[in-house]
């Protein structure tokens, strides 16, 4: 592959996308509901130009599948509905979660919480113990263990569950409880038997973009020449490595990490060229529910308060490619999407009218 990128641009949907994907107008983005137009090739840092979407040079047509063909559902869950992401609810239980929704070692409380999530239709549940916002304080793997394996027991029942934690005995021990998913912001760089655990247990893992492995200092580190290829490189990097390991990308889903070590130009630069990211040929999971940098934009400097700029820009993913939403508004997420997704193909879920 080399250090070489094409980025998709020009996306449409619904309607327009299907026939111009099928006229040869335009190429299928994952083989998924948006369609890309046009494109740009990076090659080694340098921009290549751009080109249409039906005249991309042949030497660079080797990059084409993982772009255009659509991943195995990613642990196995299928989509709602075609073209709508999976939406997963976040369950802290931190007393020090920077959203203001931790639920410190209230076992019972994170339960309902859980299944709350699930009325209101979330695919998956994400569950941790360590907080991960900048300066957040470590937490030792045995207090980790103690906070989450009783809601792990209880909520992977219900719904796919997610273990959110950078240690391996965590993983390993919430692996045993019920858990489907490792999802890791250090994509698995913190702890050295983090992959080994992955891989014994066949899981399908989400590997995230952070400067470094520390929360508490990934905000000084937040220096790059440009963001959106440091990201796709480092995600790249990893994909492979774990290949290397003998987990195969469809069991891997990759996240540019929004709000971890970047600043507001990061995370809204990696939004807009989210689609160079489907390149990789792994589901897209995105998370900006409730960050500071929306707070920015909206004007709203307490966490909780800023549900609308986090559903706003949920919806915006998705309509980027974003596979799979990592929300705290679970209801509200479900239905901005319904909406967009009524609205783009130009009709509705069910047979209601008006």
């Amino acid at each position: 592959m080399g250090d070489r990128f094409i980025e998709p641009l020009g996306l449409i949907e619904g309607p327009a996308a299907f026939f111009a994907a099928r006229d040869g107008l335009a190429l299928p983005l994952q083989g998924g509901h948006l369609a890309f137009c046009l494109v740009r090739l990076i090659e080694a840092g340098a921009d290549r130009g751009i080109h249409p979407a039906q005249a991309i040079p042949e030497d660079w047509h080797d990059l084409l599948p993982a772009l255009t063909r659509r991943p195995p559902p990613f642990a196995g869950i299928e989509p709602p509905e075609p073209g709508r992401p999976l939406v997963m609810g976040i369950v802290n239980l931190t007393p020090d979660s920077f959203s203001g929704d931790g639920l410190g070692t209230d076992a019972a409380a994170a339960v309902a919480r859980g299944h709350a999530m699930l009325e209101a239709g979330a695919d998956i549940l994400d569950i941790g113990g360590e907080s991960t916002r900048p300066g957040a304080a470590p937490v030792s793997p045995g207090e980790e263990i103690r906070r989450i394996l009783p809601v792990v027991r209880d909520l992977a029942r219900a719904a796919p569950v997610s273990v959110d934690t950078r240690h391996a005995a965590t993983m390993a021990a919430a692996l045993e409880a019920g858990a489907e998913i490792v999802n890791d912001v250090t994509a698995l760089r913190h702890d050295g038997a983090a992959p080994q655990v992955v891989a014994a247990a066949a899981a399908p893992v989400v590997l995230m973009h952070m400067p470094g492995t520390e929360p508490r200092t990934m905000q000084a580190k937040a220096r790059y020449a440009d963001v959106v290829l440091e990201v796709a490189r480092f995600l790249r990097d990893r994909v492979e490595a774990l290949e290397r390991l003998g987990i195969p990308r469809g069991r891997i889903a990759i996240d540019p990490g929004i709000g971890f070590g970047k600043t507001m130009e990061h995370n809204l630069a990696l939004l807009e060229r989210l689609p160079i990211l489907a390149g990789l040929g792994c589901h897209l999971l995105v998370g900006l529910s409730r960050k500071r940098f929306l707070g920015r934009i909206a004007g709203l400097p307490e966490a909780a308060a800023r549900m609308v700029p986090s559903v706003a820009g949920a919806v915006f993913a998705a309509s980027r490619g974003a596979a799979i939403l990592r929300v705290h508004d679970v209801a509200e997420t479900v239905q901005a999407l319904a909406t967009w997704r009524a609205a783009a193909s130009g009709a509705a879920p069910d047979d209601r009218t008006g």
